[in-house]
């Protein structure tokens, strides 16, 4: 504030209560001290608020006014209150102390010191229109101030880090100090100073607020806007460095971070890491020791992983640090990267290498271990007695074998395959030492491979010489079984045939011409059963042959061989009766058919006919008998029944030529003789044929009997 003429006004509230002069001394001071040389050198008017007060304390800041200021003070206006120190103003008259203080002072009321004040430059508390808020001005010196004191004492640091940083760049040997750092944080200051010029800004352009008379901003707020801004450019101007180093003491401790950890990376897979690889280099000779040894592999992959792990970052490091860095670290980190990425990826290489070798040599053992337990099983099966069921068991049985032979072929074929690729893959494995790759030594490896294989192929060789043994064995088992089988199948045959003779082959013809063709076709019948049975003979030979061959006792010597004697000799028994009757057949038709020549013909033709017929149907009501004592008889008795009826009208037959040869020369008597002859005749034929047929139906009972006996 302003006094009339131009002066800054200073005002001292008083309170009842008893006042510290040292402090209000202090404080005089300090205001004091905020203004300018020149707005003090146009004095000041103090106005002291003793309105609260007693007269001596107002007496003793008014006399220590003329200790404090007594050249800057112009006036000393004392805000008496009404009517209260009239009688104690005759004891101390200010006007006359005027020369002796410096400065003059009067005693007035608050509702007239308007006349040495303009209003305007008065606050409410004294009649004027001022809008002051003295909480706010301290806040605001308060900030003020400490923004001062600490951009101050910052620019200083940041004056003395800029130095430094340059003389270490000029004197490149001598280590940098990269502790020292700022004791504020300039970001933090310049905001401060920045929101404080804004607030003072502010103040100087707005009106008070509710549209009252417009507050002019005090001397020292119009004073404190240029040394903000100049506290701030500086600022600016040392942050700004200070950033510059800064970002070159991080790029350079990122890039001495980097450096030392691309030695710890290189140094460990130069060192431990390669030692590892180095000592680990066997395949094992079992599934179950490679497996032990890819679990070792895998644990020293994890820990080359954490190293890798470290690569990759290190390696986006450098290139974030190449795509932003300077020219002069440009060939030392290219260097490094380079040397980085080549010691990774030669670990990288041979760990994948021994990882591949391991792979490999487990795929070699497990192909190994089914191997050996095919050979196993085979083995075993070749060793086992072959227990001879039927020719189609054995059949599968080597068929299995031979399935089996083939399985293991193909899986010495595929340990084989295998066990040249792990050969191949560490004949080209190296490891890295002294600076150069070294191969690694693997005869022993390598020998133990190509053991295995070699005794897989002898064990495999082995089994193959048994299974030729195994099937020769089973082939004449198979042939064995055939001949067995075929054999009960000539008896089958055989008994087949010796049935149809019995049952079909009946018929003794109607004529001799019929006759001699059912016993030409007899005798090719006959041929047929004669084949049969030679057939059988030579399979049961042959099964003696085979057994005796398979050191096994035979089989069928026991049991086929004499059933199919026993069917043949009763084929051959049947057979004959069959060509006894045809021949007697044969011998009645062509005596009957010379009946009709001559007399003396006629009757040496009748008796043969007559001697033949009778014995023809006394052989057909006899059984075959058989060698061991059985009966078995031709056909059905409705059969042999048929068969005797047609002979006996043959005979009818030459019997009625021969009467009609005779009727010219007999007379009616030897006629009516005849007659009665032939009806005795005819009776005891009748009779005679009654007891053919009781003699065929005993023969069929009897043989009825005898099948119900044997079975």
């Amino acid at each position: 504030r302003e006094d009339r003429r131009s002066g800054l006004i200073l005002t001292i509230p008083l309170c009842t209560e008893q006042t510290s002069m040292e402090e209000l001394s202090s404080t005089l001071d300090y205001l004091l001290g905020i203004p300018s040389d020149k707005c003090k050198a146009r004095g000041f008017t103090v106005i002291v608020d003793g309105r609260k007060s007693q007269w001596n304390i107002v007496k003793t800041v008014v006399l220590m006014l003329q200790n404090v200021i007594p050249a800057e003070v112009s006036l000393v206006c004392v805000v008496k209150p009404d009517e209260f120190w009239d009688k104690k103003v005759t004891h101390f008259c200010f006007w006359k102390e005027k020369d002796r203080l410096g400065f003059e002072v009067i005693l007035v009321s608050a509702n007239k010191l308007t006349r040495y004040i303009e209003p305007c430059q008065l606050t409410d508390e004294f009649g004027g229109s001022l809008v002051y808020d003295h909480m706010d001005w301290v806040n605001k010196r308060l900030v003020f101030e400490k923004f001062t004191k600490e951009s101050t004492s910052l620019l200083d640091e940041l004056v003395v880090i800029n130095e430094s940083e340059k003389s270490n760049q000029l004197d490149k040997e001598r280590p940098p100090d990269c502790n020292f750092l700022p004791s504020l944080d300039p970001e933090t200051v310049l905001q401060t100073g920045h929101e404080l010029l804004s607030e003072l800004q502010q103040r100087r352009f707005n009106g008070s607020e509710g549209g009252g008379v417009a507050w002019s901003p005090m001397d020292d707020e119009l004073l404190a806007q240029p040394q903000v801004m100049k506290l701030l450019d500086s600022l600016r101007e040392q942050y700004t460095k200070y950033q510059e180093v800064c970002r070159q003491r991080s790029k350079r401790s990122q890039l001495e971070e980097i450096q030392t950890k691309v030695m710890q990376v290189v140094n460990w897979l130069e060192g431990p890491g390669t030692e590892q690889l180095r000592t680990q280099w066997g395949i094992g000779d079992s599934i179950r020791a490679s497996q032990a040894l890819q679990q070792k592999h895998e644990e020293m992959e994890s820990q080359h992983s954490e190293w890798f792990a470290v690569y990759v970052e290190l390696n986006q490091q450098i290139a974030a640090l190449l795509s932003a860095g300077d020219e002069e670290d440009l060939v030392e980190l290219k260097g490094l990267q380079q040397q980085l990425s080549d010691v990774c990826y030669r670990q990288a290489s041979q760990l994948e290498s021994r990882q591949n070798v391991l792979q490999s040599a487990h795929e070699f053992h497990g192909t190994a271990q089914d191997l050996s337990q095919q050979l196993d099983g085979l083995l075993g099966m070749l060793c086992a007695d072959v227990v001879p069921t039927d020719g189609a068991a054995i059949q599968q049985t080597l068929k299995h074998l031979e399935e089996k032979l083939k399985s293991v072929e193909g899986s010495l074929a595929g340990l084989r395959e295998k066990g040249q690729v792990v050969m191949d893959q560490m004949s080209n494995q190296t490891t890295w030492s002294y600076g150069k790759d070294v191969p690694i030594e693997n005869k022993e490896n390598i020998d133990h491979i190509q053991g295995v294989m070699e005794d897989m192929h002898l064990r495999k060789q082995r089994c193959e010489d048994m299974v030729d043994v195994r099937r020769l064995k089973m082939l004449q088992m198979v042939q064995l079984f055939k001949c067995e089988e075929d054999a009960s199948q000539a008896v089958e045959w055989l008994g087949e045939l010796l049935d149809a003779l019995l049952k079909t082959h009946i018929r003794l013809g109607d004529d001799a011409q019929e006759t001699k063709a059912l016993l030409e076709k007899h005798k090719k019948f006959v041929d047929v059963a004669q084949s049969t049975y030679d057939y059988g003979r030579q399979l049961l030979q042959a099964t003696v042959v085979l057994c005796q061959s398979l050191r096994c006792t035979t089989r069928s010597s026991g049991d086929t061989l004499p059933h199919l004697n026993r069917v043949w000799k009763q084929f051959t028994v049947t057979s004959e009766e069959r060509v006894h009757r045809l021949e007697m057949a044969c011998s009645f038709h062509t005596a009957a058919e010379k009946v009709g020549g001559e007399w003396t013909i006629v009757t040496e033709t009748y008796e043969e006919v007559e001697t033949v017929g009778k014995a023809l149907l006394d052989r057909l009501t006899v059984p075959v008998i058989f060698p061991d004592g059985s009966e078995q008889y031709f056909g059905s008795p409705g059969d042999m029944a048929s068969s005797a009826v047609h002979i006996r009208d043959k005979m009818k037959l030459v019997e009625g030529r021969k009467l009609t040869l005779h009727e010219e020369d007999e007379d009616v008597e030897q006629l009516q003789y005849d007659q009665i002859h032939d009806q005795d005749k005819e009776l005891q034929d009748d009779q005679e044929l009654q007891e053919v047929d009781k003699e065929l139906l005993d023969g069929e009972e009897l043989e009825l009997e005898t099948d119900t006996q044997k079975s």
